[in-house]
Formats: C-alpha cells, structure tokens, sequence
C-alpha cells in the first residue's frame, strides 16, 4: 500500500509540474515597444520609387522621403540659407552631388538613431557637434543659436507632415520623433 500512495503521490507531482509548466509558458511577457524605425515602416523590403529595379527597408524610404522633403523647406527658409552657402553654390553651378551626399548623410543618421539595424545604412559622417561647427566642417556656413535649431525641428516636422505623418494621425510618432531631433540639440546648438 505504501509503493501505491508512493507511486500515486510522484505521479501527481510531475502531472503538477508539467501543468505548472504548461502555466508558466502561456503567461504573456512584456512586449518590449517597437522602435521608431519599426513604426515609421521598419526592415520590410518594398521597391525603391527612385530606382524601381532596386529594393530598399519601408522605413528608409519612410526616412528619405521626410529628409528629403525638410532639406526643400529648410532650402526654401531665408533664414536657413546662412547654414548652406556651399551646397546653394554647388547647386547653381548645376552640381547636386552634396545635396545627394546631405539627403543620404542625414537620412543614414535618422536611420541609426531611430532604430534601424542594417549595417548598409550605417551613419559614416561626422558627429553632430563638428557636423555643425563651421571650423570643422567646411560645408557649413554658420554656428546654428537655439532658435535656429527650434526652426529647423520645425521644418522636420512639416517634412514628416508632407509625407502624411501628422499629430492628427499620429501624434506620438510625431512627439518620439520630435524628442529624438532634440537629442541632439545640445551638439547642434553652438551659439
């Protein structure tokens, strides 16, 4: 009688265990958030609108689509041009190899800083702080003030608002993105 309860007693403790098991599995973990980069489109490979015969991740183009857009608005800002006397020389002499050279600099660095783990679009340019300081980088025509930098947010902003990304219908993709640019306010402003 004893070897019965025995056997009676393990054979209910591993169906315990096992169903305890079978608990623990199901119970849901933390969803870690999504990534900026996830949310603007993420790695998922669609066909590039510029280069049809060339794939490219949704969330670069999402990238280079507002880039792209704010460099014509901030081009478009008197106020702005101060930043750019190299690039609009380049650009009247009929040369756009710098504006491709900035639209991919900055589209690189937003898909770095947003989340985006392909190596291929890996930022290789300057840090911010010499990117913008005009003794270090010869591209750039003047120190940026705070009120520059609020401007040129922006200007983002209106890019991400010309590709359909709204506070109307996207409120807090439009605010992560807004606090990421003033990650790096601090490098930027320099006067």
């Amino acid at each position: 009688m004893k070897k019965t309860t025995l056997a009676i007693t393990a054979a209910f403790l591993m169906l315990l265990g096992i169903s305890c098991q079978k608990e623990e599995s199901t119970i849901e973990q933390p969803q870690t958030p999504a990534s900026l980069y996830t949310r603007v489109g993420g790695s998922t490979m669609v066909a590039d609108p510029n280069n049809p015969s060339t794939m490219i991740e949704s969330g670069r183009l999402t990238l280079r689509a507002v880039v792209d857009s704010s460099i014509l608005i901030i081009a478009a800002d008197p106020q702005m041009a101060k930043f750019f006397p190299v690039l609009f020389a380049e650009l009247g002499a009929g040369n756009s190899n710098g504006l491709a050279a900035l639209s991919k600099n900055f589209t690189d660095f937003m898909c770095v800083a947003t989340g985006c783990k392909n190596a291929n679009y890996a930022y290789m340019g300057l840090n911010m702080k010499d990117a913008h300081n005009p003794a270090k980088h010869n591209r750039m025509g003047a120190k940026a003030t705070a009120a520059d930098f609020d401007k040129f947010v922006g200007h983002i902003g209106a890019g991400l608002a010309k590709n359909g990304v709204t506070s109307v219908n996207n409120k807090q993709l439009v605010d992560d993105l807004v606090a990421l640019l003033y990650t790096t306010k601090t490098d930027i402003v320099q006067q």
